[in-house]
């Protein structure tokens, strides 16, 4: 396979100087087979030749899960057929995270043991879009197991049948437990890793309170974490259909734009659509001015620390970093509102969370509750069980039952951290008619959305609210509301521990439906800065 994977890539090296396949954004490689300087066979045999050589050799970062047994097939039929304006992503290598249901080869397993071998009925609505698009769908990603709605403490990009992702910045492990010391985060750390590491054009993440934002932040990408409706969850493994999204990973603002074009469509098998509200374009007026005159709310209260959940807990290097990145906003003519978010908007509103029992053998904090959220574990069970029932095949996992049992048959493979949270989730009817449950919704959007958010928002006159890394993830997701990750800078260590640079973004999040405001003030930031490094010791290969 090493040598077909070279000879892939020596065909690259030869017919495409520029863009390079490490580092390309998806824009330069539509560019490149629409001006027929490369084919869509020999675009995803160096895609291929890059994971044998980085994600199953080298630093082995396993950020791929299973690769796609047609993807070649596949990118042979599309070798005569350039992007156009009907099929934007004709020949493009995507990856997709592997809670993403294809009726193809390629079993849907959401990184667990109990459904490994499990496959689809049918594509999910985004793979659809995405083979409508022309795009060659190469693989799944490696994923945290469920989402990391499966077991307390998990580390983050760790599966029982995919093993553990690594961060390609840094892909040092901790001696003792195998654990990254820099996290690559989760729960879409595959998806965020192989953009990073170039061996796919772009992939697609999904997000539930940060599983976009994070690992995006953490390897250096931009994604769009879309409003909860935007984005069709049809097939898609859930957590929870009140917040659950899907969104794009890519190296800059304009190739996220490009991706949500293809992937934000009405669906009917996704009632949330229905009151879908989108541009035509997401790349249209994406210009270096946008910041000029927009009003920016940084939730930080100088004469108010003790409420500064945001901005207070960083460290100094990440405090310089966000710093500098305001500056820039400054200089780009953005009106900066420092003012404190109202504590509702920031602490868990009454009634929303719930105590889970903490049993993960590897936790420092065995046999203490944890605080989760109560929306996420009731859900779960009722979305999970309909998913199996209604998309799932070649699995004996009929229900969330049948899983928790299966695991403890094979707690030793399956259960390394446990399954407390499944176990919680379990105990519930699975019927969503719980009175905690409908108060604890109700909750979330009051204490999130109307008395956080909007209240923030209206109060200060704003275009979007900026957030160091992802430490917004919370509010936004909780709101159903839209964010846009793009890269600020790079730091160093963790704790105690001295690693090389990897890095960090900044958020901007803003109103429902507000994608198209929050890339444009992400794009004229990003053409400032320029601020996005690829991870060293992944070169081009070279050709045999």
């Amino acid at each position: 396979m090493k040598k077909a994977a070279r000879r892939g890539a020596a065909v690259v090296r030869t017919q495409l100087s520029e863009p390079r396949l490490e580092d390309a954004p998806m824009s330069d490689i539509i560019e490149a087979l629409a001006d027929g300087r490369i084919t869509a066979t020999a675009l995803t045999r160096a895609y291929l030749a890059r994971i044998a050589a980085y994600d199953r050799a080298g630093p082995m970062l396993n950020s791929v899960r299973t690769l796609n047994p047609d993807a070649l097939a596949i990118a042979g039929k599309l070798d005569g057929t350039k992007p156009s304006a009907s099929r934007p992503l004709a020949g493009v290598p995507i990856l997709v995270k592997d809670n993403i249901a294809t009726s193809d080869q390629q079993p849907t397993t959401a990184g667990s043991l109990a459904l490994e071998g499990a496959r689809a009925r049918r594509d999910a609505t985004v793979i659809k879009l995405l083979r409508k698009a022309g795009a060659v769908i190469l693989g799944k990603a490696n994923l945290t197991e469920f989402s990391n709605m499966f077991a307390l403490g998990m580390p983050d990009g760790y599966s029982s049948l995919g093993g553990q992702v690594k961060n390609p910045y840094a892909p040092t492990l901790m001696d003792d437990r195998g654990i990254p010391v820099v996290t690559p985060g989760g729960s879409s750390a595959g998806s965020a890793v192989a953009v990073a590491a170039g061996l796919c054009a772009a992939s697609v993440g999904t997000e539930t309170s940060g599983s976009l934002l994070f690992p995006a932040g953490q390897n250096g990408l931009v994604t769009v974490k879309p409003t909860v409706g935007l984005i069709s969850r049809a097939g898609i493994v859930p957590i929870a259909h009140s917040l659950d999204t899907a969104g794009p990973m890519t190296r800059n603002v304009r190739d996220a734009a490009m991706l949500l074009n293809v992937l934000a469509a009405k669906d009917p098998r996704d009632p949330a659509t229905e009151r879908q509200k989108r541009p035509a374009d997401y790349t249209a007026d994406l210009a270096r001015d946008a910041l000029k005159g927009a009003r920016i709310g940084v939730p930080s209260d100088p004469a108010d620390p003790l409420n500064d959940p945001f901005y207070g807990r960083l460290s100094s290097e990440w405090t310089k970093v966000t710093t500098d990145a305001i500056n820039v906003l400054e200089d780009l003519g953005a009106v900066i509102v420092r003012a404190g978010m109202p504590e509702r908007g920031w602490m868990s509103g009454p009634g929303t969370i719930m105590a889970v029992l903490n049993r993960n053998p590897l936790s420092g904090n065995k046999g203490q509750a944890v605080a989760q959220r109560i929306v996420c574990i009731y859900e779960l069970k009722r979305d999970l069980n309909l998913y199996l029932k209604d998309w799932a095949i070649d699995t004996d996992m009929k229900t969330i039952s049948d899983i928790v049992a299966f695991n403890a048959a094979n707690a030793e493979k399956a259960m390394r951290f446990g399954q407390d949270l499944f176990l919680a989730a379990d105990l519930t009817r699975g019927d969503l008619r719980e009175r905690e449950y409908k108060f604890a919704v109700a909750m979330d959007f009051l204490s999130a959305r109307t008395r956080g958010m909007d209240a923030y928002m209206n109060q200060h006159k704003l275009d979007a609210v900026l957030f160091p890394g992802s430490e917004g993830a919370a509010i936004a997701a909780r709101a159903g509301y839209p964010s846009v990750m793009v890269p600020c800078g790079l730091v160093s260590g963790v704790g105690d521990k001295e690693t090389p640079d990897y890095p960090l973004g900044i958020t901007f999040a803003g109103r429902a439906w507000s994608e198209h405001k929050l890339l444009r003030l992400a794009y004229a930031y990003e053409q400032a800065t320029n601020m996005r490094k690829a991870p060293p010791g992944l070169p081009a290969l070279e050709a045999q």
